[in-house]
């Protein structure tokens, strides 16, 4: 996995100062260098950053921040895979070049999944510990969504937009994606038309991305030789958890390895296929308690216990408690 290092651009710190965020104060908030974003090459741990999105919460009650922050990529765009992206032939292509490219620029995965109407873009930080800022998931979202409509130059109707928190600011964020919501999900979710995924881009552009492509292309496989066999799998897994989880064959299909060279790998590496999955399990459950208002039967579920006995089981293992009582102590 890439290192755990989150570059912050000038122009992003640009955006921000335009939109009235005193950008010092916020850094001085979250214990950071009031000069950091002077720096050549700034950069932060996914921690930092986290805690950077949280003052932004802190200093700045307007639920609408984050959303005008993202939308500005109508007119600009921060980084080499946004631009590959903008750049794209089709809508489709522009979204298979985020979810292939982004881990290059921070430790943000993206994947997408195809169904027969929709194509549903998930995003996750493979870092985190605790969940996203809210101002940070809108960001991303209504940067995707300004990508969307931008490269088509059309208006584009989303079949709705999926998020693991609480319903909160459920009237701003419907007034600029203009689709259904949905809270309390099991990841964040925005959902395209699958037929939208054929728009052509009218910011298509191939001599540039002749020019783009093999530099991240290049990078893609170093990033890939870097990457250790336990942070693969556990991304795999990660992707794969939405009511069942993924066998070991599975897996090793996705990674292009038998199932025994994967048990074999693994096992020298110090670990298993079961222990990878309690460890995904354990991460998503303390999540999904933390920052929803499922009910325990409805996060077993999702997390691929059969029953909820067999989940209050695991839980108590891993964290001493069982779920709800959990829940109970980190609400206060």
């Amino acid at each position: 996995m890439r290192p755990d290092q989150i570059p912050l651009n000038r122009g992003a710190s640009e955006r921000l100062t335009a939109l009235g965020v005193d950008v010092p104060a916020v850094l001085k908030h979250a214990g950071l260098p009031s000069d950091l974003m002077e720096q050549a090459r700034a950069t932060v741990t996914t921690t930092q950053f986290f805690n950077l999105w949280r003052s932004v919460e802190a200093l700045y009650d307007d639920p609408t921040l984050g959303l005008r922050l993202g939308d500005g990529t109508r007119t600009a765009v921060y980084d080499v895979v946004s631009l590959a992206a903008l750049h794209s032939a089709t809508l489709g292509e522009a979204m298979q070049k985020l979810a292939r490219y982004k881990r290059l620029t921070c430790p943000e995965d993206i994947n997408i999944e195809l169904g027969r109407d929709e194509a549903a873009v998930s995003m996750r930080w493979m870092l985190a510990e605790g969940q996203a800022p809210h101002f940070l998931i809108d960001a991303v979202f209504a940067s995707h969504f300004a990508l969307a409509e931008r490269g088509t130059g059309r208006s584009i109707r989303l079949r709705r937009l999926e998020l693991t928190r609480r319903p909160i600011a459920a009237d701003v964020l419907a007034a600029h994606f203009r689709c259904e919501l949905r809270f309390n999900a099991a990841q964040d979710r925005i959902v395209y038309d699958r037929p939208d995924l054929d728009l052509p881009f009218i910011t298509h552009d191939q001599d540039h991305l002749a020019t783009l492509l093999p530099t991240l292309e290049a990078s893609l496989h170093e990033l890939s030789t870097t990457t250790s066999l336990h942070d693969k799998v556990w991304n795999v897994l990660a992707r794969g958890m939405r009511g069942g989880h993924l066998r070991m064959a599975q897996v090793a299909d996705v990674l292009h390895l038998s199932p025994r060279t994967l048990q074999r790998k693994l096992g020298e590496a110090g670990t298993s296929y079961q222990q990878l999955l309690d460890q995904v399990r354990r991460h998503l459950a303390r999540r999904l308690l933390d920052a929803t208002d499922l009910d325990t039967g409805e996060i077993a579920f999702l997390l691929g216990f059969e029953e909820l006995n067999s989940f209050n089981r695991a839980f108590r293992q891993w964290e001493g408690e069982t779920p709800t009582r959990w829940r109970s102590t980190i609400a206060g």
